[in-house]
């Protein structure tokens, strides 16, 4: 009788875990219902969007625009949470080693190496895509800077939210001709001693930084190429070496760095440095009317480099506990209506992945008459001097060897 009230008891144990794994697997899954069932189930719901929180337009885009916008139309609200999106990461894991069934991120803002890393540790619900009408609607679904971010295959795990390039900004009563090579910029820097400066490459841009110095010490296209690690110690001594004879030249003597870009766009607007940068061609617009940039600031790239340029997204962790919130407020962030006022420079003024192609006449219109401002470079020179991101490995590469081979010296 023991015994048979021993296997029953281990019957029933087995078929408790047994459930509670499907549940827990459960909470991975993206929603298989219609979209209208999806679309019902999120009405009336809060949807907590985790992202970077340093460029205040961007700040202002999502609380002034998409939290109003979802509200009146999906009767969702809208919570951004702002906090880095390798800190987010961080959270995701935490909680998948708890066994944390629901978490507290419907949305992370992600791309490149984080999108890798989250990807392989299985911190992301799944492939979701092709359940969003917008994107399937007007987005080139087959287009490879939707396929591939930083080198690694997105298999509609994240869905294309904005992209942008690279560019300087400079203000143009302190500089009055830009550097148009790398050439130039070096001989500005010994010219103007204390006026230029990169951020650390621990920040997002300073690392885009290197990597487009990367590029200027080669022939090869290295979007196509995967993270060669011998060819990468070739290249990178060359770098290392040019940004060591350039650091006498840099704000205080390159003893020190910006830690983020914030950091130095405030050297920028006060004048302490003559130029910044950043990851998005039209990102002075709004700092320009907001008084924080100078009004006589304008942009540049360097032509025998090029611009490095990508795509970003927006994707569901595997423990959101809104999924289908989730779905559709990323399905509204890739309506026409959202991207249109996403490429205005009231707020963030940044390209759209939306393929124009795929509107109606009336839609395409308006984002062609849409004026980007003087400090925006013509899309014919960004797009010929387009240069595809390198395989996120460089980026942790390049942080580290960055450290011991120009920080520490």
């Amino acid at each position: 009788m023991r015994m048979g009230l021993t296997i029953v008891s281990v019957f029933f144990l087995l078929l408790v875990s047994a459930c509670g794994s499907s549940n827990a697997n459960d909470t991975v899954k993206i929603p298989d219902d219609e979209w209208g069932t999806i679309t019902s189930k999120a009405e009336g719901t809060k949807v907590n969007m985790f992202m970077w929180g340093g460029d205040d337009g961007i700040n202002r885009y999502i609380d002034e625009v998409m939290a109003p916008m979802l509200k009146e139309k999906n009767n969702i609200e809208l919570n951004r949470v702002p906090l880095d999106t390798p800190e987010s990461l961080q959270k995701l894991q935490t909680e998948k080693r708890a066994g944390k069934e629901k978490g507290t991120i419907d949305i992370v803002w992600v791309n490149g190496e984080n999108f890798k890393n989250a990807k392989e540790q299985d911190l992301l619900a799944g492939s979701f895509t092709d359940k969003l009408p917008n994107y399937n609607q007007y987005y080139d679904t087959d287009s490879d800077a939707f396929q591939y971010d930083f080198g690694t295959e997105t298999e509609g795990f994240e869905a294309p939210w904005g992209k942008v390039q690279f560019a300087f900004f400079y203000n143009s009563e302190k500089v009055k001709s830009p550097p148009a090579t790398f050439e130039d910029l070096s001989t500005f820097m010994k010219e103007n001693p204390g006026k230029f400066t990169y951020p650390n490459p621990s920040d997002f841009t300073g690392n885009a930084f290197l990597r487009h110095l990367l590029y200027a010490k080669t022939d090869s296209n290295l979007a196509r190429a995967g993270f060669d690690e011998d060819k990468s110690e070739e290249i990178g001594a060359e770098v290392w070496d040019e940004l060591n004879t350039l650091k006498p030249y840099l704000w205080r003597k390159g003893e020190t760095y910006p830690s983020t870009l914030t950091d130095l766009d405030k050297l920028y607007s006060q004048e302490e440095v003559w130029m910044t940068m950043g990851y998005n061609e039209a990102r002075a617009e709004h700092l320009i009317k907001d008084g924080v940039f100078p009004a006589s600031t304008k942009s540049f790239i360097l032509e025998d480099i090029g611009s490095i340029g990508n795509t970003h997204f927006l994707s569901i962790p595997f423990n959101s506990p809104n999924k289908e919130g989730a779905l559709v407020a990323i399905n509204e962030f890739l309506s026409p209506e959202a991207q249109y006022e996403k490429l205005k420079p009231d707020y963030w003024g940044e390209s759209s992945p939306i393929s124009y192609d795929k509107l109606d006449e009336e839609w395409r219109k308006k984002f062609m008459e849409i004026d980007r401002g003087e400090s925006v470079l013509e899309a014919s020179k960004l797009e010929e001097n387009f240069k595809g991101e390198l395989d996120a490995a460089y980026v942790e590469w390049l942080k580290e060897n960055w450290i011991r081979e120009v920080a520490s010296q």
